[in-house]
């Protein structure tokens, strides 16, 4: 763990923490794409209990919500935090305080919201409430938008990856993320992700290791979740486990752009269901809709049920 720490406090020296490289010096308070300084910013922390079922289970999740992120999405529901920069900046030892209050409250797992951008300094964190007693899973819940030299850091240390993958359309993903290439990047990270943790493994309702992937269906299919589905069918395993979610709707900068200025459709949602039990995801995929169905879509989409 010390030997990670240091490799990645030097890719603070100039930036390349995330496919951006922006190449800034972090570690003198110089400021990239995403904002962060150096020492990392919270906005919150709390047991959650809106993950999906294997994540949260009976006791929820300790979710720890970082400021700032490496992506730009117009339609982001989290933007004062993302976007704004709302939170405050926490020492290493605050964080790994953080760390063990949410294991003593006795939450399933640690749960690092948007963390890409401060993964030293959660490396650094992790070791001081490892020596004191942390002992449940690590959850790096992302947009999948990751380095791979960043990721391979990681191997070993994280229990539960849980990307989202955002994006096959290239044109959507600059347009409403500013993330070129995005697929390209995200299905180099993912494979990595897959290949230090594998299929999502679960012991009396809770996951204790493996990958959860992340899926919004947005209008029109500007997603292009069939390349996606592809790739995780052909690329990953069939048994992947796919959370399909349904609860887009145009917030924050939305509104500005035409294509995404509406809620999707019962029938938008319905196809992509459809389209990923086509692909050969009904393994882990059917486990994950069986279990969120309830929680998860919205009242607009009862009907949607088991479809």
């Amino acid at each position: 763990m010390q030997e990670k720490i240091k490799q990645a406090y030097k890719l603070l020296d100039a930036c390349r923490l995330c496919p951006r490289e922006c190449g800034i010096n972090r570690v003198k308070g110089e400021l990239g794409f995403c904002r962060a300084g150096l020492l990392p910013m919270v906005s919150s922390f709390h047991p959650h209990f809106g993950e999906e079922p294997p994540i949260s289970g009976s006791r929820g999740s300790g979710t720890i919500f970082f400021t700032q992120c490496n992506l730009r999405c117009v339609f982001c529901q989290n933007y004062p935090i993302s976007h704004m920069g709302e939170g405050r900046e926490v020492s290493i030892e605050e964080l790994a305080a953080t760390m063990l209050r949410l294991q003593g409250q006795g939450c399933h797992n640690i749960n690092l919201v948007t963390p890409t951008h401060y993964t030293p300094q959660i490396l650094e964190a992790l070791i001081l409430a490892r020596q004191r007693g942390l002992n449940i899973p690590m959850v790096y819940n992302c947009g999948g938008y990751e380095g791979v030299e960043t990721l391979d850091l990681l191997e070993g240390v994280v229990d539960i990856y849980m990307p989202d993958m955002k994006y096959s359309n290239s044109k959507a993903a600059e347009r409403f993320s500013s993330a070129p290439n995005y697929f390209e990047i995200s299905k180099k990270a993912v494979k990595e992700m897959y290949g230090q943790v594998g299929d999502l493994k679960i012991e009396k309702g809770i996951a204790i290791k493996g990958l959860l992937i992340r899926h919004l269906v947005l209008p029109d299919n500007l997603a292009g979740s069939e390349a996606i589905f592809d790739f995780i069918a052909e690329e990953l395993s069939p048994q992947t486990y796919v959370n399909i979610m349904a609860q887009y709707y145009p917030c924050h900068m939305a509104l500005r752009f035409p294509e995404i200025s509406r809620r999707i459709t019962h029938r938008e949602y319905i196809d992509t269901l459809k389209l990923a039990k086509k692909k050969g995801l009904s393994g882990g995929f059917r486990q994950v809709l069986a279990t969120i169905n309830r929680s998860r879509i919205p009242e607009w989409t009862e009907d949607l049920r088991d479809p």
